[in-house]
């Protein structure tokens, strides 16, 4: 993210701030700069542990007043974003967004991302929500993670060339798993393709002051399951691809 060089950060990072005049070419730009603000400027604002957004997407070292907005926390929104663009389906739609699902968030919630899903694309979407805020990526590399993943993929798709590389087969698995869905009608999805959205559930950006949430945390079996989506595991000889 360019801004990100600038040192700003956007602070209210969701789809309904995403703009696409068409998704083929890319011409895909982030919107609504009204919240965004300078790294360090006013850190003695008094307004400042007022939190302003769309739940789901907002960090949970920001809702729990741990930290201050940082770049870290545009990456845990992007990693959401990702989680949604994956599947199809938004975060927490059938749960009211609430004091209760903060909580949750706080405490190492995070939405199921369907295991059929690419593991490469499931790694570096867990990384972007860890708790842990200085184990996020940057979104540098994630521009440099998805820019390699693109590059195989198109030697893979178009030029048959490639043929071992691991996106591609991941990507490809998928592709067949959601042919076989589609032509049993049957779902192995977390969230069913005929979901209702809770009338709490909302998806625009309120003010959001909770307190006394808890410091945040992964869930109880975070670490174990990214430890599993190791780099030596999935894409072997490309171990320099996360430095």
């Amino acid at each position: 993210m360019n801004t990100h060089k600038l040192d700003i950060v956007h602070q209210d990072f969701h789809p309904g701030n995403i703009l696409a005049s068409d998704f083929k070419d890319y011409s895909i730009f982030i919107s609504d700069f009204g919240l965004s603000k300078l790294i360090g400027v006013n850190p003695n604002n008094p307004e400042k542990r007022n939190i302003f957004g769309v739940l789901p997407y907002i960090a949970p070292e920001v809702l729990s007043g741990e930290e201050e907005y940082t770049k870290a926390a545009d990456v845990y929104s992007f990693g959401i974003i990702a989680y949604e663009m994956v599947t199809g389906f938004p975060p927490y739609p059938d749960i009211s967004h609430d004091y209760d699902l903060a909580m949750k968030i706080c405490n190492g919630l995070r939405p199921k991302i369907p295991f059929h899903t690419p593991k490469l694309i499931t790694r570096m979407i867990m990384r972007c929500w860890d708790a842990r805020v200085t184990n996020r990526p940057t979104f540098k590399e994630l521009f440099r993670e998805l820019d390699k993943y693109y590059d195989d993929y198109e030697y893979y798709l178009r030029e048959g060339k490639n043929k071992d590389s691991e996106i591609g087969v991941q990507i490809k698995k998928a592709e067949e798993f959601s042919a076989n869905q589609e032509s049993t009608n049957t779902t192995t999805t977390t969230t069913p393709l005929n979901y209702q959205t809770h009338p709490q559930a909302i998806y625009t950006s309120r003010l959001l002051n909770y307190s006394n949430l808890p410091k945040p945390k992964n869930e109880k079996n975070f670490e174990k399951k990214l430890k599993e989506l190791t780099i030596s595991d999935l894409c072997p000889g490309n171990s320099d691809l996360f430095i």
